[in-house]
C-alpha cells in the first residue's frame, strides 16, 4: 500500500469555468458567438447513480443522503463554482433555492438537470465578467483611477451575493484595476499590462467556449463527494486517462506538486531532491502566474489557466531552462519574483537517506549526535520483486547508516523527516523496527470497522540509544506513522513542529464512465490515537513558519475529523515524559537569545501581520507606502540576524535575492548541518537528554 499527502482539495479542484478541458486541437470558435446549454447524457446519470451507491457502501465516513446532505450539497455546488462570491447575483441564488432541497433524490434518481441549470448560468455569467474586464481593456486602462481612495475585498468567501449588476460591475473594476496596479508596481509599462490583459482574458473565453458537459457533470459531482473528505473524488473518463490530479512533476518536470486554487496555480509541496528544490527558491504557497522557455524565453501568462495546460508548460527534456513567475508565499510586499529551473528527473539515490554527525559541547561534555536525514519513504520495488539483492529502500539503507554512525562512536541520534512528505507504508512499519525489538507499529481501521494492526517484522533491534525524532509541518502520512510509533514507544523525544495530519487511506474505483477516488480507511497509533487531522504534536515544539490554515490537513473543507480507538497491546520503554519539563526549561533558556529562533519568531509575526489581510488598498500612493514599509520590515528582519552573527547586512532585498540564486544546485541535504539551527538544538536536546545519564536500554515492559 503506498500513500502520500500529494493531493487536491476538492473545493478547490476546479473553480472556475474557464479551468476545466478543452479537446487537444480543438479548432478555435467564434468567440462573439454564445455557445450552446450543456446539458447531461445517459452514461452520467448512471455514473452519478453508481457513485452514490459506492459511496454508500464503501466509503470510511457514512452520509446520509436526505435533506440536510442536499443543502450542504447545495452550498458545495455554489462554493465550487464562485467560492469568492464574483459572479452569481443574489436574484440567481434565489432563483436556484428550487433546489436547495432535492438535490438528494435527484442524485439518487440520476437527475442531473438542476446541476446543468446552474452550471450553464455561472457561464453565462462567467461569459458577462469576462467581455466586461476586455471592454476595459479595451477602453483604455489609462481612464483607471489610482488615486482615488477605495480598496478591494479580496476575501468576499462570507460576503453577500452581489444584488445586482451595478455592484457585480463594481467589484468586477475593482479586481482589474487590482490586476494593473500588481503589474504595474512591478515594473510593468502599461501598453505591456493592457496586451497581456487582452490576450489572457480573450483565452479565458475561448477555453470558456470549449467547455464541455463532461466539465459541468465533474464539478458537480466532486461538490458531492468532498461532503465525505477531502480525498473522495471522481473523475471524468478523459482526466482519469490523462490528468493525474496529484500533478507531481517528477519526470522530467521540476519536482513540485501543484493544484488550482481560485485562478492560479499553487505549489504544495517541494519533491526532495528534485530540480526545484535544488534550485533553492520555489516554496509551498507560491502562486505561479507565468512560465517563460528557456533563460531568454517569452513569460507566458498563465492565471486562469487550466491546471494541465500550466503543466504541460513547465514539463520538458532533462537539462532545458524553464523560468516561473510567482507570487511568493508569506513575501507579502507586492513584488513578483522569476525563478529559473533546470528540468531533470528526480533520481531515487538522490532521495535516499543521507547521514551526518554534530559535536554538541566540550571536554567531557562533548557528545557526538549522529543525524539520519530522510527525505522520504521509498522503495525500489521493481528491483525488490526481480529478486536484485542490493535494491534500495528506506529501511536498508538507514540500517547500513547506522552500523556506519556506530563505529563512529555516536552518542545519539536524530531522525529528520522535515519535509517528508511520506510514501510506502511497508517502509514505515519496517523502519520503525529498527529501533523496537517487536510489537505492532500501526492500526487501520476500515470502513466496516474491523481493525487490523501492522506488526515489525523484524524481532531484531538495530539501534538501542537515545533517540530524537524531527519532524515539521510538511511531515506527512508514513512520517507521522514512524514518529506516532515512536512517542507511544515511548522509544524518542518527538520535537518541531505539530505535522500534517494525512491519516487516511483511498483507494481508486472504476465505474461505467470515468472512475471513483474514496477514501476506505484510516491510520491509528497504537495508543489509540489517529494520525487524522491533528497529525503528530511534538514533545517539545519549536516556531513554524508554515501556516496551518493554509497548509496541512486541518486547512481542508471537511477533513475527517480526529477520534481515538482502544488502544493496543505494546511494551513501551522506560517513559521519556517525566524528562521533558528539564528539557523543555533548558531549550527556552538556550533559544530564548538564539539569533535563528528569534528570526523565526518575528518572521512568523511578520507573516501573521500581512497574510490576514481581507483587503488592499487600490490607491497607487498608499499601496506604494504599504508595499515599502513591507520590504522595510522584512529586510530589517533579515539584516537583525545578520548583525547578530556578525555578518555584513543588506543594503535591500535584491541582494538577499541574489544571494538565494547562488545556491541553487543544492538540495536540503547538501547543505551544512552545522548551519541548521534547527538542527543544531535538536542535537543539544538529545545532548541534554543523554546527560541525565538515562540507561537507554532498560526497559519499563508494562502493557501500553
Amino acid at each position: 500500500m503506498r500513500f502520500s499527502p500529494r493531493f487536491i482539495n476538492p473545493r478547490l479542484f476546479a473553480t472556475i469555468a474557464f479551468c476545466v478541458l478543452a479537446t487537444l486541437g480543438r479548432a478555435a470558435e467564434d468567440l462573439d458567438q454564445q455557445p450552446a446549454k450543456l446539458k447531461p447524457t445517459l452514461n452520467q446519470a448512471i455514473a452519478s447513480v453508481n457513485v452514490v451507491q459506492l459511496l454508500k457502501s464503501h466509503s470510511y465516513e457514512k452520509l446520509n443522503l436526505n435533506g440536510s446532505s442536499s443543502e450542504k450539497i447545495f452550498d458545495s455546488y455554489l462554493d465550487t463554482l464562485d467560492r469568492n462570491r464574483s459572479f452569481f447575483l443574489a436574484s440567481d441564488i434565489k432563483e436556484f433555492n428550487k433546489y436547495k432541497d432535492g438535490l438528494d433524490d435527484a442524485l439518487k434518481g440520476g437527475n442531473l438537470n438542476p446541476a446543468f441549470e446552474i452550471f450553464n448560468r455561472y457561464r453565462q455569467r462567467s461569459e458577462e465578467r469576462i467581455r466586461f474586464m476586455l471592454k476595459l481593456v479595451e477602453d483604455g486602462l489609462d481612464k483607471l483611477d489610482f488615486k482615488k481612495n477605495e480598496t478591494l475585498e479580496i476575501d468576499r468567501e462570507k460576503s453577500p451575493w452581489l444584488k445586482d449588476t451595478a455592484e457585480q460591475e463594481d467589484l468586477w473594476r475593482r479586481q482589474m484595476k487590482d490586476s494593473v496596479l500588481a503589474m504595474k508596481l512591478n515594473d510593468k509599462p502599461m501598453k505591456e499590462i493592457s496586451e497581456l490583459l487582452t490576450k489572457r482574458y480573450t483565452n479565458q473565453l475561448r477555453r470558456l467556449h470549449q467547455t464541455r458537459s463532461e466539465d459541468a457533470f465533474q464539478l458537480y459531482l466532486n461538490a458531492y463527494t468532498q461532503l465525505y473528505d477531502p480525498h473522495t473524488q471522481y473523475f471524468s473518463p478523459q482526466r482519469a486517462e490523462n490528468f493525474d490530479i496529484n500533478m507531481s512533476l517528477s519526470l522530467e518536470g521540476i519536482g513540485a506538486v501543484l493544484q488550482s486554487e481560485d485562478e492560479y496555480t499553487k505549489v504544495i509541496s517541494i519533491v526532495p531532491a528534485g530540480p526545484a528544490d535544488k534550485a533553492g527558491q520555489l516554496k509551498p504557497g507560491d502562486k505561479i502566474i507565468g512560465v517563460a522557455q528557456g533563460q531568454d524565453g517569452k513569460m507566458e501568462d498563465v492565471v486562469g489557466m487550466r491546471l494541465d495546460e500550466v503543466v504541460k508548460l513547465i514539463r520538458g527534456t532533462k537539462g532545458t531552462v524553464v523560468k516561473l513567475e510567482v507570487i511568493p508565499s508569506g513575501a507579502s510586499d507586492g513584488k513578483n519574483r522569476t525563478y529559473p529551473i533546470t528540468r531533470d528527473k528526480v533520481k531515487l539515490e538522490e532521495q535516499s537517506a543521507q547521514k551526518d554527525i554534530i559535536e554538541i559541547g566540550e571536554g567531557k561534555n562533548k557528545k557526538r549526535i549522529g543525524i539520519i536525514d530522510i527525505p522520504a519513504f521509498y522503495i525500489d520495488f521493481k528491483a525488490a520483486q526481480a529478486g536484485e539483492p542490493d535494491y534500495k529502500s528506506t529501511t536498508r539503507d538507514v540500517r547500513k547508516l547506522i552500523k556506519e554512525l556506530q563505529k563512529k562512536n555516536i552518542d545519539g541520534l536524530v531522525i529528520d523527516l522535515r519535509n517528508n512528505g511520506g510514501g510506502s507504508l511497508q517502509e514505515a512499519n519496517q523502519l520503525t523496527g529498527l529501533f523496537i525489538p517487536d510489537g505492532p507499529t500501526v492500526v487501520v481501521k476500515d470502513n466496516r470497522g474491523r481493525i487490523e494492526a501492522q506488526k515489525d517484522p523484524d524481532p531484531k533491534e538495530v539501534y538501542g540509544g537515545p533517540m530524537v525524532v524531527l519532524i515539521n509541518r510538511l511531515s506527512a502520512s508514513a512520517s507521522e506513522i514512524f514518529a506516532g510509533a515512536m512517542q507511544d514507544y515511548q522509544r524518542a523525544l518527538i520535537v518541531g513542529g505539530q505535522s500534517f495530519g494525512k491519516g487516511t487511506v483511498q483507494t481508486i474505483q472504476p465505474l461505467n464512465h470515468g472512475q471513483l477516488k474514496l477514501t476506505i480507511a484510516k491510520f491509528y497509533r497504537v495508543s489509540g490515537q489517529s494520525t487524522q487531522n491533528r497529525g503528530i504534536i511534538p514533545d517539545i515544539s519549536y516556531p513554524s513558519i508554515f501556516d496551518p490554515k493554509e497548509i496541512g490537513e486541518s486547512s481542508l473543507t471537511n477533513a475527517l475529523p480526529y477520534s481515538e480507538i482502544r488502544p493496543v497491546a505494546y511494551k513501551a520503554f522506560k517513559p521519556l515524559t517525566s524528562y521533558v519539563p528539564g528539557l523543555q526549561k533548558a531549550h527556552d533558556q538556550r533559544t530564548e537569545d538564539n539569533p535563528d529562533f528569534l528570526y523565526l519568531d518575528k518572521l512568523r509575526e511578520y507573516q501573521k501581520l500581512y497574510d490576514g489581510r481581507t483587503e488592499v488598498q487600490l490607491n497607487e500612493k498608499k499601496r506604494t507606502a504599504e508595499i515599502k514599509e513591507m520590504r522595510d520590515r522584512r529586510l530589517a528582519i533579515e539584516n537583525e540576524l545578520r548583525r547578530s552573527k556578525g555578518e555584513k547586512l543588506y543594503k535591500n532585498l535584491e541582494e538577499l535575492e541574489e544571494e538565494q540564486n547562488s545556491r541553487q544546485g543544492q538540495t536540503n541535504k547538501d547543505r551544512n548541518s552545522e548551519e541548521d539551527a534547527i538542527l543544531v538544538e535538536t542535537s543539544h536536546i538529545l545532548s541534554d537528554l543523554i546527560m541525565q545519564k538515562r540507561p537507554m536500554v532498560a526497559r519499563n515492559l508494562q502493557e501500553g
